[in-house]
């Protein structure tokens, strides 16, 4: 295997990566407004991923600079041709930010309900703008011979992206839902297990559809395992989460996330960005990556910081690891 083809795995894994991190992040976001019935329940979602919001985000920003790095014709027609989507995307992670670190600040509730107001909306728009985004990749762009992007912003708004835009955003809400009950205690616990299962049966169905029309447009062998992966996982969610086996309707869920992601990448590979216009002018692994060398001196510092990083997070999560209600949370002076 080339080393550029190292590359487009590894930039896969850091996105799938993110997506199974920060989806449940943006999930919780979303059901600050579907599921929370007052303030303390909204603090309970908020505390949930309070502790690891931040460190999901770092999948993000590693997964953006290595693509910088390791295919920069990618990185620029990408930022180029999806200049308006991408600026509402970090529009939308600063005020997200923001949101998290100053809604305490205040203990006035109009206040803190303003920023949760924030926190909603922007996991909401984030949320549909990657599933947009990454289904247009798929789909193809129109590129032209000098690998410009030569369309508009409604080139990027047709039906397929539309509907990944859908599925992303009920797909980060059943994980984020998922998360919630194995997170919570309480009432909220129950109604978040009750909600992922609603969810999960619309999500079976979207998944499907989606799915399935990129596997039979754009796919081949080794998306379709993927896409069996993701449909199997999905329903295993489902009935585990009904009977309240809370862990691994969880991680099948992540499951569902990394397979339905895999799925778009192994479809599109050896593209990075197809054109719509002609084939023969499209980004490929091959014409948009930087020179060996430099791949190489990637190669050895990822092997180096990746384990460092995986160690911190994993630590992370276990020393937050337990579980949380409305009776942890202090009234308000």
């Amino acid at each position: 295997m080339e080393l550029h083809d190292v590359w487009f795995v590894l930039i896969a894994v850091l996105w799938i990566g993110f997506f199974f991190l920060e989806g449940f992040d943006f999930g919780v976001g979303i059901l600050t407004k579907v599921l929370a019935r007052d303030r303390k329940e909204r603090r309970v979602l908020i505390n949930t991923i309070g502790p690891v919001w931040d460190g999901n985000e770092v999948w993000l920003l590693t997964a953006g600079g290595a693509t910088f790095a390791a295919f920069p014709e990618w990185y620029a027609t990408l930022f180029s041709g999806f200049y308006l989507p991408l600026l509402l995307v970090l529009v939308a992670l600063i005020v997200r930010v923001v949101a998290f670190e100053y809604r305490a600040k205040r203990d006035d509730e109009s206040w803190q309900r303003a920023w949760e107001n924030v926190i909603f909306y922007a996991s909401l728009l984030l949320a549909l703008l990657f599933g947009v985004a990454f289904a247009n990749m798929l789909r193809g762009v129109p590129l032209d011979s000098d690998h410009e992007y030569a369309g508009t912003v409604l080139d990027l708004l047709n039906p397929f992206a539309l509907l990944g835009g859908v599925f992303t955003v009920v797909l980060f809400t059943f994980h984020g839902a998922v998360f919630t009950a194995l997170k919570t205690v309480g009432d909220i616990r129950g109604r978040a297990r009750q909600l992922a299962g609603r969810l999960g049966a619309v999500l079976v169905l979207i998944a499907a559809l989606y799915l399935g029309w990129g596997q039979l447009s754009y796919g081949g062998g080794s998306s379709a395992v993927a896409l069996l992966v993701a449909l199997a996982a999905l329903v295993a969610a489902v009935v585990l989460n009904g009977r309240g086996r809370e862990g691994w309707a969880f991680a099948l869920s992540g499951v569902v996330v990394a397979a339905s992601f895999a799925m778009l990448f192994l479809a599109m590979f050896p593209n990075v960005m197809p054109s719509s216009l002609d084939s023969a002018w499209s980004l490929t692994v091959t014409n948009a990556a930087s020179s060996p060398y430099t791949l190489k001196i990637m190669t050895w510092c990822a092997a180096i910081a990746t384990p460092v990083v995986l160690l911190y997070q994993g630590w992370t999560y276990w020393v937050f690891r337990k579980r949380i209600g409305t009776q942890h949370i202090a009234d308000a002076h």
